[in-house]
């Protein structure tokens, strides 16, 4: 990061090569700074105040793992805003980090955002132990998938055990029953070694309540904007540079320290900056900058439900030029045309005609008049590479937001799951995955917590109550805090191996591979795309081709077996993929396994099916 014109360059506790450690800390709200060391033994020491609201110091003969407190005013001890490390929780002191790490991933530059193929996944309930370690566990199998990156949902420490990462409270400290800074850094580096990106989820748009003592410091909020977890983070109120700083940095140290290949930046719609230069763009800027030095391909990927193309826009068109964005959209037009969902966000949406949308236009919403939002909502992302749009059948937000937290495994039947699965993964967008998802796990994923504070844990019980009675979901939800709630959620990998488990993984799998092999598949483009649509018998047929490949695509989103008239290419066609084959455990296809056509073609269809047909060339099938 350029070194800040008034303050040494690093927030937090920095060790310096002569034994001695250097601390900083932004605290314009206080008068009077002490630094707290506690190991070996207590000493209270004066920090020296610099311009800005900064103070800094540094001590001689300081070792990693030394416990820290600053003591604000003569009054109070609190953690470092920019704690590395909290070893005993929220509450407790910081630990100063020792940054050398045996990395050996010296070879890995990262890889494109095309050859992205995501699983998403929460440390917490991916394995029995819940920790970074354990995980690397599931590396070989992700790979064996054909899975290109994993994404974890926020690490950043948060009270207690069980959360799903989004009450983070230290945003520079790996959580520490997950395994720590160690910990994750042993799990980046096993990934890179198994060809596989990191994305880590970082959360921007507010700070967890509990443990949350950045106010007492300085002006980290504004009571210029609110969000729904109350006072917004200070973007573009007064002292906001430094709020900036400070979250910038946090996010060059995921990257430099952590070698995290990209960042998922959590719900942007909710960081609230009207200054001529968005934090949004700054932060964009700093990643690629970073990524630039580091030599390596480093991106930024933002969720946003504003359906606004500007967000992935480049800068010089008046963009924020992130490089990526989480698109609902598919989604929920997946979800209404497979389920019976038409309540909250859902009432936007028609299923068919909507996928049909999407697949065509990238955003169903471009500016159009939104019943949920009671205005119009959206522009238009037809000009957008579609590789910037990240799309899903499920992801943690889908499913855990349901009252009982049901996956797509236990709202749609198992033909629907494969139509699901190859809609996103066969589409034009950045596709991801969901843990679990690949082998239909029947495990809900619940929301949970472990605060300590017993008017928030009753807080955030009547609030998901209220949540629940907006969708008209009438029944009493799991209870939060409970422990039995995050152990519901585990996942159980053995299923991948039982049955109708085993075949839609191998589905997957095949999928993930067509993807991967075919040259329309991996270099995305509209111009090279065509989508026809039969809405009366939902079916959607989608031909793309590249590099003398050329694919054509059928979706039969019926429930009835239906005939199609295509106005076919010319040419001698194989098919090299079909749902309903007994392989996949369908019900049998009525596709044949070659076409010779002429111009035109009928061809019967089975409900909830997907077909994939090659042309041959001059020079062969491959």
């Amino acid at each position: 990061m350029t070194e800040h014109p008034i303050c040494p360059p690093t927030l937090g506790a920095t060790l310096l090569e002569n034994g001695a450690c250097r601390f900083l800390v932004w605290a314009p709200n206080v008068d009077r700074l002490e630094l707290k060391l506690l190991d070996p033994e207590e000493r209270l020491l004066p920090m020296q105040p610099r311009d800005r609201g900064y103070f800094a110091l540094t001590v001689s003969d300081v070792s990693p793992g030394t416990r820290y407190f600053y003591r604000i005013d003569g009054e109070r001890d609190r953690p470092d805003p920019a704690s590395r490390f909290q070893p005993e929780g929220v509450h407790r002191p910081s630990a100063v980090v020792d940054s050398n790490f045996p990395w050996t991933d010296q070879h890995w530059h990262g890889i494109p955002l095309r050859d992205f193929i995501t699983y998403e996944t929460h440390v917490g309930t991916w394995t029995a132990e819940g920790t970074f370690d354990a995980a690397i566990g599931c590396l070989e199998d992700l790979k064996d998938l054909g899975i290109t990156a994993i994404e974890l949902m926020p690490v950043a420490q948060f009270p207690g055990g069980r959360n799903w990462g989004y009450d983070g409270v230290h945003p520079f400290a790996a959580q520490n029953s997950y395994g720590g800074p160690d910990g994750l850094k042993r799990f980046v580096d096993a990934a890179h070694a198994h060809g596989l990106a990191v994305i880590l989820d970082v959360v921007y748009n507010h700070i967890g309540p509990e443990g949350n003592y950045l106010g007492e410091f300085g002006h980290y909020f504004t009571d210029r904007h609110h969000t729904p977890w109350g006072e917004a983070i200070n973007f573009d109120d007064r002292d906001s540079d430094e709020v900036r700083r400070f979250f910038i940095e946090n996010a060059l140290y995921w990257i430099d320290q952590f070698h995290i290949d990209a960042l998922r930046l959590d719900a942007v719609h909710a960081i609230y900056d009207f200054s001529a230069r968005p934090f949004l763009q700054e932060l964009a800027d700093a990643v690629r900058l970073e990524g630039e030095r580091l030599n390596r391909r480093v991106y930024s990927i933002a969720e946003s439900s504003l359906s606004d193309a500007r967000l992935i826009s480049p800068k010089a068109l008046g963009g924020c030029g992130v490089d990526g964005q989480w698109c609902d959209d598919l989604h929920h037009a997946i979800r209404t045309e497979l389920t019976d969902e038409r309540l909250g966000y859902f009432m936007d949406y028609e299923g068919f005609p909507d996928i049909v949308q999407a697949y065509r236009h990238g955003f169903v919403q471009e500016g159009g008049y939104s019943e949920f939002r009671g205005r119009r909502h959206g522009n238009s992302a037809r000009h957008i590479d579609p590789v910037k749009l990240v799309v899903c059948s499920q992801n943690h937000d889908q499913v855990g937001n349901r009252m009982k937290g049901e996956r797509l495994t236990e709202l749609a039947s198992f033909e629907q799951l494969k139509l699901a699965a190859a809609t996103v993964l066969l589409s034009p967008y950045q596709p991801m995955l969901f843990m679990g998802e690949e082998y239909a796990e029947t495990a809900p994923f619940l929301f949970f917590i472990s605060h300590g504070d017993a008017d928030l844990i009753e807080a955030v019980r009547r609030g998901r109550k209220e949540e629940f009675a907006r969708f008209h979901w009438k029944e009493e939800p799991p209870d939060p805090q409970a422990e039995a709630t995050m152990e519901r959620c585990r996942l159980n990998y053995a299923l991948k191996h039982e049955d109708h488990h085993r075949a839609i993984r191998e589905y997957y799998q095949r999928l993930i591979a067509l993807r991967k092999a075919e040259p329309a598949f991996v270099f995305p483009d509209r111009e090279r795309m065509q989508v026809e649509a039969w809405e009366e018998q939902r079916v959607m047929a989608l031909r793309r081709w590249s590099a003398g490949r050329e694919l054509l695509t059928l979706f039969h989103f019926g429930s009835a077996n239906v005939t199609i008239s295509l106005r076919w290419p010319p040419g001698e066609w194989e098919k090299i993929l079909d749902s309903a084959e007994p392989r996949w455990n369908g019900p049998g296809s009525s596709l044949p396994a070659c076409i010779e056509s002429s111009g035109e073609h009928n061809l019967a269809l089975v409900p909830h099916s997907v077909g994939v047909y090659a042309k041959r060339s001059a020079e062969g099938y491959r």
